[in-house]
């Protein structure tokens, strides 16, 4: 690891610990040469499926893009930061841990409904909304129906 200080290659690990619930390890580095200390996290990589688009295209997994969709749904609701990242922290390890090497897009979709469901159901509809493209009130209605039946 490179002292980002003085740039020099050698650096001693002074201590290590488990972070973020033992997903990562935390380490704390000393220069051998400015005795600078400084914190590394080291993590797995996790190996994401491609996403297979409506229209067939074929992209990246971006989680970016999740908790976007989450944010946006869940903005000026009474949910913590913390669970909304939690929740998008499990929606992509539900995918991940799926271990297809392609995964439709409306799996994620339904992945995030099914969650929100749980956490904030106006969140839900908003997301719902989107991403089912409701046409008019109509389909709007409909799944509130569905979903006070559900509550009932």
């Amino acid at each position: 690891m490179r002292c980002p200080v003085c740039k020099h290659d050698e650096t001693s690990v002074v201590d290590s610990r488990d972070a973020k619930e033992g997903e990562e390890i935390r380490r704390r580095r000393e220069c051998l040469k400015c005795k600078q200390r400084f914190t590394t996290y080291e993590r797995a990589d996790s190996v994401f499926p491609w996403v297979i688009k409506k229209d067939g295209r074929r992209e990246e997994f971006n989680p970016e893009k999740i908790k976007a969709g989450v944010l946006r749904a869940l903005e000026k609701r009474p949910v913590s930061i913390h669970d909304s990242e939690d929740l998008v922290n499990q929606v992509i390890q539900a995918l991940v841990e799926k271990g297809e090497k392609e995964i439709p897009s409306s799996m994620i979709g339904e992945e995030i409904m099914r969650r929100l469901k749980g956490l904030d159901e106006v969140a839900y509809v908003r997301f719902a909304s989107v991403y089912r493209q409701f046409r008019d009130i109509n389909d709007f209605m409909s799944e509130l129906s569905s979903l006070l039946t559900k509550r009932s």
